[in-house]
């Protein structure tokens, strides 16, 4: 057993799982405010109902993100002690903030919006819950900060071999932050709007199917009302409502991935030319994009690899802006590395029985090439989907096709692979590196760590093995966890988050000018649990 590449499977192991959670809150926490905004400004109850059906939902991923992600800490010290060592002056500054400033913020005034629905004036209490939101983009925008210095080392100088932080202010402006910022909350955001367009999709769906709904001669629906609380004219709003915002949240934030995503390429293509050559398959100089590759992308080269269909320019596009300029392959970089970095790894016992080996500059190029693809492709589902739902339900009616309420269901999943490919795609490209060296840091030490050397010397394979399959066994109780809850709710509707529905307590029936405290409904803890 290599300890190595055990610690490499447990990290992505646990973090791929937590960054599941991640885009759902994010995503969907900020669409939950602009809901609960809607009510506050116009009293209308579907928008109550809304807020408490998808802030439920909300609740229970935020919940799981919180207990996954207290495992990363860890990691870092358990199995990548040598890396923390190296980056520790650099991360010092973003991690705290994120944990003292950001995180804080967002957990104190969730809990003050959990709690606070009867105790608190409206307006107060909706910007709790802005402010919470606020505070997990702050959350999201501090880690990346400091997983872009990883990408993108600046505002540093190399003090006895390690980097120490000389300018806060270019490590929390890297430009390799500021896109990736942006690139993952419209990610985050497309996660979101498939979520609400799968399940709306599902309730209008079953209403159709029990009976409830039914379409008139001029191929409009007509709402009908059941004797099951929460399932009224109003129920039918709330789930066609959900359904049209999360298929225009979805459209959007796709146009919003792409811009940012060729923006993260052209950055990648001078920071990183190897993980973005290595994503195309392209093994020469030129200007063509591979549609599809053929040939061994398990090879430490690409001599073998053939593209068998190619659109000429659009790599110059992707990498410059233009249409003409040749892009260097990776056999022409795989030179200039071995010239920069050396062709083997360093004879220190830091490496351990890998002192010594050559250097594998070419990351994984199965990994990248369809990482690559399958980020972009499963974006490009998503968003078709999400025009297609706004065409088929132009007139307030959802088909009785169960396949099609099945593929919409598992139409949630796309943009979670989406995010998932492209965090693997971004991390695994930037190999055999785990900081990456900046091109632009002429005249001073090159800031870089092979990832050999970042694993921890004193923790053996057997340990790693252990803490691997305990992780994974507890993430997968976890998994199943969330999802029987997020089953549970989804299916009881409306009435699973608002309990006082079946008492005929609704609480949107409250004056819309009243900004008093909300006396209606049944115990908060309901809502909370």
């Amino acid at each position: 057993m290599d300890a190595l590449e055990i610690a490499r499977w447990q990290f992505g192991i646990t973090t791929v799982y937590h960054f599941m959670m991640v885009p759902l809150t994010i995503g969907l926490g900020l669409v939950v405010a602009i809901i609960q905004t809607l009510w506050y400004r116009t009293g209308k109850p579907e928008y109550l109902r809304m807020t408490k059906f998808w802030g439920k939902l909300f609740l229970i991923n935020f919940i799981m993100g919180v207990a996954t992600g207290i495992v990363q800490e860890f990691q870092f010290g358990m199995a990548w002690s040598e890396y923390s060592r190296f980056v520790g002056d650099v991360f010092g500054a973003p991690l705290a903030l994120e944990a003292l400033l950001a995180f804080f913020v967002e957990s104190t005034f969730l809990g003050l919006w959990i709690f606070g629905w009867k105790q608190l004036k409206r307006g107060v209490h909706l910007a709790c819950l802005w402010i919470a939101v606020i505070g997990s983009v702050f959350s999201a925008y501090f880690i990346i900060v400091a997983n872009s210095w990883m990408q993108h080392p600046v505002g540093v100088e190399m003090v006895d071999g390690r980097p120490v932080m000389t300018d806060a202010w270019a490590v929390f402006t890297n430009n390799t932050a500021l896109v990736a910022v942006p690139h993952t909350l419209f990610g985050a955001l497309a996660v979101a709007g498939a979520f609400l367009l799968g399940i709306a999709w599902y309730h209008l769906w079953r209403r159709r199917h029990d009976g409830i709904d039914v379409v008139g001669a001029d191929g409009k629906l007509i709402p009908g009302e059941a004797a099951i609380p929460g399932r009224d004219k109003a129920d039918y709003t709330v789930w066609m409502t959900s359904l049209r915002v999360g298929a225009v949240v979805a459209m959007i934030s796709f146009a919003g991935t792409a811009i940012t995503g060729d923006l993260q390429g052209k950055l990648m293509f001078e920071q990183q030319p190897m993980k973005m050559a290595a994503a195309e398959a392209a093994c020469h100089d030129g200007t063509g994009f591979s549609v599809l590759s053929v040939g061994n992308l398990g090879a430490s080269n690409c001599d073998d690899i053939v593209a068998v269909i190619e659109v000429p320019g659009i790599l110059s596009f992707l990498a410059k802006g233009d249409f003409t300029t040749e892009v260097k392959g990776v056999n022409s970089l795989l030179g200039e590395y071995k010239e920069k970095y050396g062709t083997h790894l360093p004879d220190n016992p830091l490496y351990g029985e890998r002192a010594g080996q050559e250097i594998q500059y070419v990351p994984v190029m199965e990994v990248t090439y369809w990482g690559f693809r399958m980020m972009i492709g499963f974006g490009g589902i998503a968003a078709l989907a999400a025009l297609l739902a706004l065409w088929v339900t132009r007139k307030g009616v959802v088909p009785q096709s169960k396949w099609l309420m099945r593929l919409a269901v598992f139409g949630i999943l796309a943009p979670f692979g989406a995010n998932a490919a492209g965090w693997i795609f971004t991390e695994m490209g930037r190999q055999p590196f785990v900081v990456a060296p900046n091109p632009d840091m002429n005249g001073i030490d090159q800031v870089f760590m092979f990832t050999a050397a970042a694993v921890s010397p004193g923790v053996s394979a057997g340990e790693l093995m252990t803490s691997l399959v305990v992780l994974t066994a507890i993430y997968a109780v976890l998994l199943v966890v969330e999802v029987k809850l997020l089953v549970k709710y989804i299916r009881g509707g409306v009435a699973s988050a608002m309990p006082e529905l079946a008492h005929a307590k609704e609480t949107d029936k409250h004056d819309k000018n009243d900004d008093g405290p909300d006396k209606s409904g049944d115990d908060v803890l309901a809502f909370a649990y």
